[in-house]
This record gives structure tokens, C-alpha cells and sequence, in this order.
């Protein structure tokens, strides 16, 4: 066949170099892929893999040296966003995404914390009537987080701030990939040493990051183990939108690292104005019982005064004065003083009718000054009616 004038000609080497060649000029070094993973298997080491949407897909390999480094192992169906690039071999015309990282999408990481949550709420895992309280004042606390931080940093400048007298025992966990078992083994030799410590509370926290990075937070193993966990948890993971499985276990959720900080850590300065307020209270109660212990003193003391030996002779001479004048003044002595007369019979009875005597009787008169004796020539007694 006679080649036509103007065509390139290339042996099979040649072409396959050339559309190589191509690739490489038509694509970054990297690139994101958005992604399902299907038909994962595991080869010589090497994680061979499918990554199709809709409409099409490509083949795709995790070298046994990336695979450790991984932040998330693909399953079947797991919606994935890829950092990769095109491997492509020459030597039989064969195209591959290397993958050289790989974190789940955010709908796979919803669709797996739905599935977590409805397997979890009917045991009644974040049933509000198994919510701990918080100790008003703990003396230790400990915060699961990664360190060195920034969110760290600021739970303990909050924490320092707030109430310095509560000790903090920074436990660093890491925060972002299959770090679930890690985690795990962190909280539990929390728990164990917690008697020792003093440890009243623990805070979960992780500050920043998309929702896709509090995958780890949504694992059901974690969930178990907060749920279990004999101390009060309070959880910080990431902005105020999100939530994960942790947040709905914990006992206390709040927003951001630092919220929980401040749910868990009273405020020293409200404690002082509180303080002054409940003194200023006190001055005020004691004040007044003072002066209602004053007044009932010094009526005591009025009381007796009023009962000293010389008012009570007093009070009973004037008493004896007055009974004497009255003595006096309904004496018959006193009568006969006025010019009275007391008469009396020859038996010394007192005669106070005429009635009682007949001419021929012998009286006798006592005057003020004197005695008379006289006898009753006639008497006129008094007509009735």
C-alpha cells in the first residue's frame, strides 16, 4: 500500500510514546478526580480500583507505598474525591489514575452517618434522659485533640482566662483519616487514669476542617465507647453547622472547641460579681439583724431597768401610801372628825336605827374628842312609805 503524501508514520512504540508524550502535555501533574469507587481488590500489596460515575469509568491504583498513608480506605459504592495523576504505559498502550490520595465526598460521608444514626438511635444512644451534667466547678479535665493546634491554643488560653484553677491534661489524638482505633485506645486509658487525676470531664474537640475531614467522628465503635464512658463528655468537632455521631452520643455538644471550653469551665470573672452581689446580700441580712437585736436589747434592758430594787420599793411605797390614805380616808375616826357620832347600846352594838332602842335605854356617844352617856327619853322612828 503506498503511503499517502503529508501522513506521519509511527511503528507501535512510536505512537504509543507519542500519545504519552500527549498526556503528559495535556494534564497538570495533579488533579482531582470526583468519583465512586467500585469493584476495590487488593493485589501483590497495590489497591486496584474502578472509579465511574454516570456515564463512564477509568481504572485506578494505590501503590502498597501510598496505600498506609491513605486518609480514608475506599469501599465499594464509597463516593471519593482523588488527588491523583495519568499513569500511562507505553509498552501497551495502558491508562491508569494513580492515586495518591484519597478522602471521602461529602455525600458518602452523610449517607454513612445517616446509616450510624439509625442504628444507634433505637438503642437510645442520644436519648436526652441519659445526658449527664456538668460539674460546676471540675478540678481536672481532659482535652482530646490534636496538638500542637490552633483550636488547642485557644481552649487553653479560654480555659486559662476563665478558671485557671481547673488543671488540663492535653491527651493528642489524631483527628482526620482511619484514626477511629486510636481514638479509641486515647479515651480509655483516659478513663483509666481519671480516678488518679482528679479528671471529672473530657472534651472531644477539633477545631476547623470540612465536613468530609469529621468522617472519623461519625465511626460507630467511637460512638459505643463515648456512650459508656463513666465521665460527662463534651464534644467541639469542627464549625457550628456541623454535627456528627460523636456530637449526638456526647453528653454536652457545643458549637466549637472553644464553646465547649466555655460550657465546661466557669467564669471566674461572673463568680466574682456574683460574689460581691451575695456579700452585699449578706452585709445587708446581717446589718438588720443587728438592728432588730438592738431594739430587742435595749427593750430588755428597758424591761430591766423597770425592774430595779429601788423603782420596785418605790412603786410599792407609793402603793402603801395610797392604800393608807384610803385606809384613812374610810376610818370612822375620820368620820367622827367631820362631827359624826357613833352610838351605841348598853351592849356596845352599833345603833344605826331608831327602831332599835326604847325610851329608858342607855346609850353611849363617842365623839371626836370624848364619850357621852345619855338615855333616850322618847324616839320618833321613821314612817314607812
Amino acid at each position: 500500500m503506498n503511503a499517502e503524501p503529508g501522513l506521519p508514520r509511527y511503528s507501535v512504540s512510536e505512537l504509543n510514546q507519542a500519545i504519552g508524550s500527549l498526556l503528559e502535555r495535556g494534564f497538570a501533574p495533579r488533579f482531582l478526580l470526583e468519583a465512586t469507587v467500585s469493584r476495590p481488590q487488593l493485589k501483590k500489596g497495590h489497591l486496584w480500583l474502578t472509579l465511574v460515575d454516570e456515564q463512564a469509568s477509568v481504572s485506578a491504583v494505590v501503590w502498597a507505598s501510598q496505600l498506609s498513608k491513605l486518609s480514608h480506605q475506599p469501599s465499594e459504592g464509597d463516593g471519593v474525591t482523588v488527588v491523583g495523576k495519568l499513569n500511562f504505559w507505553a509498552t501497551r498502550a495502558s491508562l491508569c489514575v494513580q492515586v495518591l490520595d484519597l478522602r471521602p465526598s461529602l455525600s458518602a460521608v452523610l449517607r454513612r452517618f445517616e446509616q450510624v444514626r439509625q442504628q444507634l438511635e433505637p438503642e437510645g444512644l442520644f436519648a436526652p434522659e441519659h445526658k449527664r451534667s456538668l460539674p460546676a466547678m471540675p478540678e481536672a479535665i481532659a482535652l482530646l485533640t490534636s496538638a500542637p493546634s490552633s483550636a488547642l491554643a485557644d481552649m487553653l488560653r479560654t480555659a486559662a482566662e476563665r478558671w485557671p484553677a481547673t488543671r488540663i491534661h492535653v491527651v493528642p489524638i489524631p483527628v482526620q483519616g482511619p484514626v477511629e482505633a486510636a481514638i479509641q485506645a486515647r479515651l480509655a486509658q483516659v478513663i483509666a487514669a481519671a480516678p488518679h487525676l482528679g479528671i471529672e470531664a473530657i472534651v472531644l474537640a477539633r477545631g476547623g476542617g470540612s465536613r468530609e475531614d469529621l468522617a472519623v467522628f461519625d465511626s460507630e465503635g467511637l460512638a459505643r465507647d463515648l456512650a459508656t464512658c463513666p465521665l460527662p463528655v463534651v464534644t467541639g468537632l469542627g464549625h457550628e453547622d456541623d454535627t456528627t455521631i460523636a456530637d449526638l452520643v456526647a453528653d454536652y455538644r457545643a458549637a466549637t472547641p472553644t464553646a465547649a471550653i466555655v460550657a465546661l469551665v466557669p467564669d471566674r470573672q461572673a463568680i466574682q460579681q456574683r460574689l460581691a452581689q451575695e456579700r452585699s446580700l449578706v452585709k445587708q441580712v446581717v446589718i438588720l439583724r443587728l438592728e432588730r437585736e438592738r431594739q430587742r436589747l435595749s427593750s430588755l434592758r428597758e424591761r430591766l431597768d423597770l425592774q430595779h430594787p429601788t423603782l420596785v420599793l418605790q412603786r410599792l411605797r407609793h402603793d402603801l401610801q395610797h392604800r393608807l390614805a384610803l385606809l384613812q380616808a374610810l376610818s370612822p375616826e375620820h368620820l367622827l372628825q367631820r362631827g359624826f357620832a357613833l352610838v351605841r347600846t348598853a351592849t356596845g352594838e352599833l345603833v344605826r336605827s331608831a327602831q332599835q332602842v326604847t325610851p329608858g335605854d342607855a346609850l353611849s356617844i363617842q365623839l371626836a374628842e370624848g364619850q357621852l352617856e345619855v338615855e333616850v327619853k322618847q324616839h320618833h322612828p321613821q314612817q314607812a312609805g
